[in-house]
């Protein structure tokens, strides 16, 4: 009885913890995200440029400056793999390490890895 009271709960529990994540088609153009911590020491899933082309655009090569922005979707772009992709830039309308206004990111796999978080 026991067993099968732990599987119940265990169903419930799974139900609801995949019922909490967002998807890539709820994200539409226009939409705040917030820019988290990246599991690695870089970020995988948003495609912020080299620290040399950064350097050489007269930006600073600093990541842990963009961690926490607000930006906003202004594109969206589905791939021939099934894979999304998003342009966003900043909300105050400055620009990525004062060099890049807009980057790149693969919207499925940055907002499980939590580099990107809807607002």
């Amino acid at each position: 009885m026991r067993i099968i009271i732990l599987a119940i709960l265990f169903v419930v529990a799974t139900t609801n913890i995949n019922a909490q994540n967002v998807t890539p088609q709820e994200v539409k153009v226009g939409d705040i995200l917030e820019i988290g911590r990246p599991d690695a020491p870089q970020y995988k899933h948003i495609d912020f440029p080299r620290a040399n082309f950064i350097i050489k655009k007269g930006g600073i090569a600093n990541y842990k400056i963009v961690e926490g922005n607000k930006v906003v979707v202004t594109a969206i772009k589905e791939k021939k793999d099934g894979s999304v992709e998003v342009k966003i830039k900043k909300t105050n309308g400055k620009r990525f390490f004062n060099s890049h206004p807009v980057v790149k990111a693969d919207l499925k796999n940055a907002l499980e890895s939590g580099e990107l978080s809807v607002l």
